[in-house]
């Protein structure tokens, strides 16, 4: 069993897949450190016109390095049917575990009924749905942000009208959610299939309120994610140590509650 389970990270990718020596280094990385990785695929083409990193992609690494990664699929989901029809094929056919979703790249509202298909289909067949919540690092400190809406990434209303429309999918709050961490963690008290990442956030930034509720009332909600190669999981980690969490709640957050989320053994 590895000492800590990393819930959100990035494969290799840079306008395409990565050579095979680049993944054998990401994925001697993870085993020296005796951590299990759960790669992330992204799919907002509709929106961004950009490159995908595709499920087979992701797919591909996790076949390849079984003892090391498992990964979540990703789809567009303006693609109307199409998307669901690529999330049966992430679930049944690639053996990808969940999907995940960045609303504020692909620019689309969770809770729009449009897109509710593609969440009945997910809680059919079981499988997590992730979000991207709170501010992003994609266009931080550029004129207009890139153009990113930091909008779609808010908690309340979408991603807590997700969760009570459909009491049987697992939701994912992926980051502490700035500038809505407060309605992040509300969400996640009140909504008993709805759980938090910590990725993406240096730990030495945890405010006070995220710690609190990690130690009490989401002790075991709350998941140990770097947001790789965002920020490494080294670093993640020691900061980790620093932070006033109760030592029977630090196996929670680093393996024992994304072994419950994401059905591992």
């Amino acid at each position: 069993m590895p000492r800590a389970i990393d819930v959100h990270i990035h494969p290799p990718f840079d306008r395409g897949p990565a050579p095979p020596e680049a993944i054998e280094a990401f994925a001697a990385k993870y085993r020296e450190l005796d951590i299990q990785g759960n790669l992330l695929a992204t799919d907002a083409r509709s929106a961004t016109g950009r490159p995908h990193v595709s499920n087979d992609y992701v797919a591909g690494i996790v076949r390849t390095y079984p003892d090391i990664f498992t990964g979540f699929g990703s789809v567009d989901p303006w693609q109307g049917k199409l998307a669901i029809y690529e999330v049966e094929r992430c679930i049944k056919e690639l053996g990808l575990i969940g999907i995940k979703f960045r609303p504020y790249l692909q620019e689309f509202f969770p809770n729009d009924l449009r897109f509710y298909p593609i969440w009945e289909k997910c809680q059919e067949l079981k499988a997590p749905v992730l979000f991207h919540t709170g501010t992003t690092g994609v266009g931080r400190g550029m004129p207009g942000g890139r153009g990113i809406h930091l909008k779609y990434g808010q908690p309340i209303p979408c991603l807590d009208d997700v969760a009570a429309d459909f009491p049987e999918l697992t939701v994912i709050g992926a980051h502490p959610s700035f500038p809505w961490q407060d309605e992040m963690l509300a969400v996640a008290v009140h909504k008993s299939n709805v759980y938090i990442d910590l990725s993406g956030w240096a730990p030495k930034y945890f405010s006070p309120m995220l710690i609190q509720y990690c130690n009490t009332l989401l002790k075991d909600k709350a998941m140990f994610g770097s947001d790789y190669p965002a920020l490494s999981p080294e670093r993640w980690l020691t900061e980790f140590e620093a932070c006033p969490f109760k030592d029977e709640v630090r196996p929670k957050i680093l393996r024992e509650n994304a072994m419950k989320v994401l059905g591992l053994s």
